[in-house]
Formats: C-alpha cells, sequence, structure tokens
C-alpha cells in the first residue's frame, strides 16, 4: 500500500443497498473509504429503473458506462417513466449461475459500475465496494462492472476470499478472470470466469487493481493468507463476533445459549498482537463505532476501524425512511434488540437480526410467507449424478429442497434473505397474490454507538456527523 493514504474510518458495506452510493459518496468525502454494498446490484438497478429513476441519478451513471448499446438495452428493457404502480410486481431480472447468461453478465456489470460511479462524482476520495464470498457466482462480473468504474478498495468476508486477489490482477491486465466455485457433492472443479475483451470488445477501458481488504475473524487465517504472495490481500479487516450481518461461527462444536443464540469464547477473539507482525494493515470491526473504540483500535495498532450500525442508521444511509425512523425510535425507547440468529441465514453463517415490528423477526409474520426462492443470490450449487450442476436453496419450499438432495434440517428457521434485504431499502417484491415482501434488519449486536449519536442528534445524524464524532478521540497522522 506504498504511496496510499490509508483511512482510519471505513464504512461497513452492508445489506443490499444499505450501504448505497450516497451513503459512500458522503463518507468518501470526508477522507474516509466509503463503501458500495455490491450485493444485488443488479436487481437493485432494474428495480430502480422501473420505480421510474427519481432524480435521474442511474440513468446519469448509466450515460458515463463505456459501451453505451449495452447501457440502453437494460434502460430499454427496465426503465419505466413515472414508475411502475405501487400495486404491480418488479419484472424480473436474470439469475446468475456458474455460466450466466449475456443479460445477466450486462446487467450485473451496469449495476455495480453504476453505483461505484455515483458514489464517485464529483469529489477525488476513495470509495470501496463490498462482496460476499458466498455469492461467489456473482463476483466475476460485479468486479469487473465496479473496476470499469474506477472503485479503489475490494473488500470481502463470509468465507475465505484466497483468489480473489488474483481475479483483480486477471481483470486489471483485461485478461479472462476465474473463480472456483464451491459445488456441493462435486467430482470435479468447477469455475465460473469473465472476459473482459470478450465483452466489452474495444469499448474496454484501461483497468487499474484495486487494493484489496480480506475480512476475517481470526488471525490464523490472515496468517494462512499472508503467507502466499498469490493469495495476498493488501489488509485485513478483523471483524468480532458482534459486527452486523453475517459472522464467523465459533470454533470447535456449535453450542446455543437459551436464545438460540451461537456461544463465543475467549478463542474467537484475534489476536492482535499476532495482526501486528503479519506487517499489512488492519482495521478493527464489532463494537468499534465510538470515538474511544476508535482510540483503542489505533493504540493496540490498527490502521483504524471499520464500522457499520451507526452508518446504518445515519440520514444518506439506503434503509427505507419509515422503517429507519422506526428502528431509531426503539433504539430512543430503550426497545431495541438485535439477535445473532443460528438459523436465520441459508449461507449457514449466524446472522444479526434486529426486532423490530413489522418485520421477518416476528415469528407469526415469518410463519405468514410463503417459502419461495426467485431472486437466488443464496441459493448453493451441487452437482447432479449426471455430471450437470443444479441450484438449490435452503430457505426455498421445503419439499422442493429436499428434492434436490438438501437436508430437511438445514431448512428449519431459515429467512429468504435476498428478498427481505431487498425490502429493508424499499425495493421488495409486491406479489400477485397481493403479499408484499417484509423487511429483515440487521445491525451490529453492540448500540452504544448509535445510542450516543441519538442522544446528541435527536433529529437523526448525517454521515458527516458520524465521522466527525468516530474520530473526536484520535490522533491521525
Amino acid at each position: 500500500m506504498d504511496g496510499h493514504r490509508l483511512p482510519v474510518v471505513i464504512q461497513g458495506g452492508m445489506g443490499v443497498n444499505v450501504s448505497c452510493w450516497q451513503l459512500a459518496r458522503a463518507v468518501s468525502r470526508q477522507g474516509q473509504l466509503g463503501v458500495v454494498s455490491g450485493t444485488a446490484l443488479d436487481a437493485v438497478l432494474a428495480r430502480g429503473l422501473q420505480d421510474g429513476d427519481p432524480g435521474g441519478h442511474l440513468r446519469r451513471a448509466l450515460g458515463a458506462f463505456p459501451d453505451q448499446d449495452m447501457a440502453q438495452r437494460a434502460v430499454d428493457r427496465y426503465f419505466i417513466d413515472g414508475g411502475r404502480a405501487p400495486d404491480v410486481p418488479y419484472r424480473p431480472n436474470p439469475t446468475l449461475t456458474i455460466t450466466p447468461s449475456r443479460g445477466a453478465v450486462e446487467l450485473s456489470l451496469l449495476g455495480n459500475f453504476a453505483h461505484v460511479w455515483l458514489a464517485k462524482e464529483g469529489h477525488d476520495g476513495i470509495v470501496g465496494i463490498n462482496f460476499l464470498e458466498k455469492v461467489q457466482m456473482a463476483t466475476p462480473s460485479a468486479a469487473l462492472g465496479a473496476m470499469v468504474a474506477g472503485v479503489d478498495y475490494v473488500l470481502m468476508g463470509a468465507g475465505i476470499p484466497r483468489e480473489i486477489p488474483q481475479l483483480l490482477r486477471d481483470l486489471a491486465a483485461g485478461q479472462t478472470g476465474t473463480l472456483s466455485i464451491d459445488v456441493q457433492d462435486s467430482t470435479k472443479v468447477h469455475t465460473s470466469s469473465i472476459d473482459p475483451v470478450e465483452v466489452l470488445g474495444a469499448h474496454l477501458p484501461l483497468l487499474t487493481r484495486p487494493l484489496f481488504l480480506a475480512i476475517i475473524s481470526l488471525h490464523s487465517l490472515a496468517s494462512y493468507l499472508n503467507r502466499d504472495p498469490s493469495i495476498r490481500p493488501d489488509g485485513f479487516v478483523v471483524e468480532g463476533p458482534t459486527a452486523g450481518g453475517h459472522s464467523a461461527p465459533p470454533r470447535g462444536r456449535m453450542t446455543l445459549d437459551d436464545a438460540g443464540q451461537p456461544v463465543y469464547s475467549s478463542r474467537d477473539n484475534a489476536d492482535l498482537t499476532a495482526m501486528s507482525r503479519l506487517g499489512l494493515p488492519f482495521w478493527l470491526a464489532g463494537a468499534y463505532g465510538t470515538p474511544e473504540r476508535v482510540a483503542d483500535a489505533l493504540e493496540a495498532g490498527a490502521t483504524g476501524v471499520q464500522c457499520g450500525t451507526i452508518f446504518a442508521l445515519c440520514t444518506e444511509s439506503g434503509i427505507a425512511e419509515p422503517l429507519r425512523r422506526q428502528t431509531l425510535a426503539e433504539l430512543a425507547a430503550g426497545t431495541l434488540t438485535v439477535r445473532n440468529d443460528a438459523a436465520a441465514s441459508p449461507t449457514g453463517f449466524p446472522f444479526k437480526v434486529a426486532g423490530l415490528t413489522g418485520t421477518l423477526s416476528d415469528p407469526d409474520l415469518y410463519a405468514k410467507r410463503t417459502r419461495l426462492c426467485d431472486l437466488s443470490y443464496l441459493r448453493e450449487p451441487f452437482e447432479r449424478v449426471d455430471g450437470s450442476v443444479g441450484y438449490r436453496c435452503p430457505a426455498e419450499p421445503v419439499d422442493a429442497y429436499v428434492r434436490k438432495g438438501g437436508a430437511i434440517e438445514d431448512t428449519i428457521g431459515r429467512t429468504c434473505l435476498c428478498n427481505a434485504l431487498m425490502a429493508d431499502v424499499g425495493l421488495g417484491q409486491h406479489r400477485r397474490d397481493g403479499y408484499e415482501e417484509l423487511p429483515a434488519v440487521t445491525l451490529g449486536q453492540d448500540l452504544d454507538g448509535a445510542r450516543r449519536l441519538l442522544a446528541e442528534h435527536p433529529g437523526g445524524w448525517s454521515a458527516t456527523q458520524a465521522v466527525d464524532w468516530l474520530l473526536s478521540h484520535a490522533t491521525v497522522a
């Protein structure tokens, strides 16, 4: 990272479009690392266009894409002048597979380009994008789209991202980028690739390799990734068990407390002395969202912190405004709780769920939702007996999952996070039977920073106020 000024604050890449371009742009303009969530940006683009593209931002970004024919195809297919009627379902977008269709690749490229481009518009700050290792099939096209927009950092967690450094190097060189795909019951290696020249041809600009930060929970994984230059990241985000969204399961056998939450111990805390010995910059996440904790992180040898919750609840957040206001009201009332649900996520990773009225955290509302899988970002590929690849998700209809060879016990308590996280940001599907997809909000379990900011700013706080507050006790070179 020689020659790069490293940020002290990394704004977490949260949810589907919670870390939207508006939020990332606001943080970046403050000299810190604003991060766009790179999950499902193809669907976010398609649904945003169908909602009429308020302000014209998406179409303005698409107007800067190098291949205008590709951009126009998306506008022609999805844009509705004035927006769709509220009771009209969103038009589906093509799902990403190991060998995706041309339409799926183009929409993924455009979605990731547009949101990074908008986050970088009008300033010279640094912007990152966050991907999930568990959403592997989307990564090659998403990374290329973000790089065409000039993304400065790529961050990835929810797995072991050992192939991402090489993917970014290959794409930056204009060469085919390839990822190995985890396929259940596989008898051979499965890969997914994208060739920048094939996809963009003469429109392919000169690309720069973004810096890569691996999001990990233990120093042992950092040591593993650091030992080989081909898989070595440029730095690490060390995420503790209280961080929002997905978290690593506890080491050893899974034990649950009376509330059904995984029990963590000191074995699940990274050794920060060992992290420092690696010689790469690292940022601490999970209960580091206060000025005092930023100072603690710097004192411990970290470059800074990654924070999510205080940004998820700020005015530029992508969370739908009524839902954000409800969350702040329950925070102010002292009734807001966040549960680390061991079963909710189809990935099998523990997932933080905020207990909010009218969301899927309510067991009765969860039970009323008809199980289906139509967005498919978290489904897992599996190899059939004949060697072909199928796809299944523990949150889909139970009989379908079992028919595809899945274990029935893996379906218990699973939540369709794809649809719920889209609903969090006002892009939930309206079903033809009248059912409206309900949200499932994820936050970190440490709410101290958010409570204190709310006390200082009862009407809500901005990303700028959050950054200034976080850095108020820090001595930064």
